[in-house]
């Protein structure tokens, strides 16, 4: 089993709402010291709030139902 972890961003305001994926780290550590270095950039540091972390593994499916799609 080959974990990793996923470093996201998201924000939202009056005018945008958006999430990026900063990276994938091979440990919790190295994520979360990269975090501290980037939050300090512009724009992510106007949301230093915004990031979190999640530990996958390597080979296992995180969507497996379909998904709505709002018909216009």
């Amino acid at each position: 089993m080959k974990e990793f972890y996923r470093v996201q961003h998201y924000y939202r305001d009056e005018k945008h709402e958006n999430t990026k994926l900063i990276g994938i780290f091979s440990e919790e550590n190295k994520a979360r010291n990269y975090i501290e270095i980037i939050k300090k950039k512009p724009g992510f540091s106007r949301f230093p709030d915004g990031f979190y972390i999640t530990k996958m593994i390597l080979d296992e499916s995180y969507w497996e139902d379909g998904f709505s799609y709002p018909e216009s």
